[in-house]
Order: structure tokens, then C-alpha cells, then sequence
């Protein structure tokens, strides 16, 4: 049998912030999803001294991912080395490895290496890994080096919505997770599009409406969990903002029932402030704007998935 080839990378960037602020961002990879374009959700699974397994959900090339992966930290070095313990075709492997060195007491440079071979002989499966590799990695640092410059002065605003539901988890979760049918459940949604290629791992693209009547399209990639959550983040956004990411948790109740809430973080594009809402308009009209547009479509959805639940069966047994 053919060895399918290694190919190794290195990327790099120069940070102006404490190396300990970068180190710290790259091990908290529940930052990530706030720090990483890429990066849709990321959890620890299991975790042993400076070891843990994490599992981690993004996009690459444009399709959704997901993969799980061994990492080891070294705080003395001030870096992480990573092992995907299970890739996703067409990767046959992957690892690598983060370094932060000091430059001065407030700059550093971090570097990111790769090695990976493809699950086939395939050539083309190889270029396609190292364009994902290199778009990643440019779009990674990138961000790194936002956050760790940003480190204290990036406001995040994260607000929830919540209604109790006298009706089944699954019933909600069903409204919820079938997004190819909110054109016709949701009066805010013009149009939808979702693709689910494996099960639980979702792309939606949708137009919604506003109040002014006008429509602007988004994009997401959903991680979805049956009967308890389903987790988010916009790859194609409005204009307002940088970062949305959300997400649906539905939590029994011990009276019977369940609670639904709707989660979301955001970070405004100050850019666009005054081409969206005008000269005078502020970060807090931004803020205050943004969260009223979302809790709006969200209390909305909430409604209609209440609705749904507490009528007799999800309203299944309608004639």
C-alpha cells in the first residue's frame, strides 16, 4: 500500500500584546468561537492535568467540520501541541503545534505549525487540505492578533430571551431544527436555504425581514443536539456586526415543562455605524438597535415554538 505524503506549514505573526495574553487565548478554546472566524463551537470533552481531548465544529473551504483532537499545554514554553484524534475526509491526519515566543514585556510573535496527510493518493485531496490549512492559518492569527491587541477594550454584548413551554423538549427542538420550514412557520423569514450533509451539522442560510420592511441575508452554521441545544455562528453577517454567535437551549423544568432561551453574543462593527443608522448614531444606538432587531426575531421564534409544542402533539394531530 502507498504511504499517502506528509506536508508541513508554518505560519506566523508578530503581536502587539504580552506573549501570556496570547498563550492564553490559544488555551481557552472556549474562546474560540468569539476569537476565530473558522470556528463555530468548541468544547473540552475530557480533561487531564495539561492534557485534554477537545472537540471542535468550523469551516473549511466553505463546508462545515467537525473533528476532535488531543492537546498538550505547556505554560513554561507557552505552547500547545495538537493530535486530531478523528479527521474529516478528505484529512487522513493532522497535528501541529502553537508556539508563543516573547519578543519584548509587551510584544511576541506566535507560530502556527502543521503537519497532514490526506485520506487518498489523491493529489487533489492534499491541495485541497493546504488551501484550508493556509486560509485558516492566515485567518486564525489574524484574529489572535485582534484580540490579544484588543485585550480589555473588545466589548462583547450577550443578552437572553426566555419563555416556559408546557409542552415537550422535542417538540421545540423539532420547530427549531427544522429551519427548512420557517418560511412558513416564521412571518420574519423570506427565505431559507439548509443543508445537512451529516446529521447535527447544519448550514442555513435565510433572508429575514425587519420592521422597515427591508430584508438582509444570512448565513450560519448550526451544531445541533436533539431535545437540548443547538449552537450557531453567522458566516455571513450584517452589517452591524462583526461576530454573532447563538445559540437555542432548551432545559426541563421540574414542574413539567421545559425553558427555552434564545443566547446571543455579538460584537458591533463600529465601521458602519453611521452608514447604517446614520451620523449621529453611537456604539450604544448600535448596541441598542442590534439587540432589539435580535430579540425581536427571537421572541418571535420563541412564540411560535411554544405554540407549536404545547398544541396537541406538536400539532400533529390537526386535520
Amino acid at each position: 500500500m502507498t504511504e499517502t505524503p506528509v506536508r508541513e506549514t508554518e505560519h506566523a505573526i508578530d503581536v502587539a500584546a504580552p506573549a501570556e495574553t496570547a498563550y492564553a487565548l490559544v488555551a481557552d478554546v472556549g474562546r474560540w468561537p468569539e476569537i476565530f472566524p473558522p470556528t463555530v463551537h468548541a468544547e473540552v470533552v475530557e480533561k487531564d492535568g495539561d492534557a485534554e481531548l477537545i472537540r471542535l465544529w468550523a469551516t473549511a473551504n466553505g463546508a462545515a467540520k467537525t473533528w476532535t483532537s488531543r492537546r498538550v499545554h505547556n505554560p513554561a514554553r507557552l505552547s500547545v501541541s495538537f493530535r486530531q484524534e478523528r479527521s474529516q475526509h478528505p484529512v487522513g491526519g493532522m497535528g501541529g503545534e502553537w508556539v508563543v515566543e516573547p519578543v519584548s514585556a509587551t510584544s511576541c510573535r506566535v507560530r502556527l505549525l502543521h503537519d497532514f496527510h490526506a485520506a487518498t493518493d489523491d493529489p487533489a485531496d492534499l491541495d485541497w487540505i493546504s488551501r484550508a490549512v493556509d486560509r485558516n492559518s492566515a485567518s486564525e492569527l489574524q484574529a489572535l492578533k485582534a484580540s490579544a491587541e484588543a485585550a480589555g477594550s473588545d466589548e462583547l454584548l450577550t443578552f437572553d430571551d426566555t419563555v416556559t413551554v408546557d409542552g415537550s423538549g422535542k417538540d421545540v427542538y423539532d420547530f427549531l431544527n427544522e429551519a427548512n420550514l420557517w418560511r412558513e412557520r416564521l412571518p420574519h423569514v423570506a427565505r431559507v436555504s439548509l443543508e445537512e450533509d451529516e446529521p447535527g451539522l447544519q448550514i442555513l442560510e435565510m433572508d429575514t425581514r425587519t420592521k422597515d420592511g427591508s430584508t438582509h441575508t444570512t448565513r450560519s452554521v448550526r451544531v445541533c443536539r436533539p431535545a437540548t441545544s443547538i449552537v450557531y455562528k453567522q458566516i455571513v453577517l450584517p452589517a452591524l456586526m462583526t461576530l454573532h454567535t447563538g445559540r437555542w437551549l432548551i432545559e426541563e423544568r421540574a414542574g413539567g415543562g421545559v425553558s427555552v432561551t434564545s443566547r446571543h453574543t455579538v460584537r458591533i462593527n463600529t465601521e458602519n455605524i453611521a452608514g447604517v443608522l446614520g451620523a449621529d448614531a453611537t456604539v450604544e444606538t448600535a448596541r441598542q438597535f442590534v439587540r432589539t432587531a435580535l430579540s425581536g426575531n427571537s421572541l418571535a421564534t420563541l412564540g411560535l415554538a411554544k405554540a407549536y409544542a404545547e398544541s396537541a402533539g406538536g400539532g400533529r394531530t390537526e386535520s
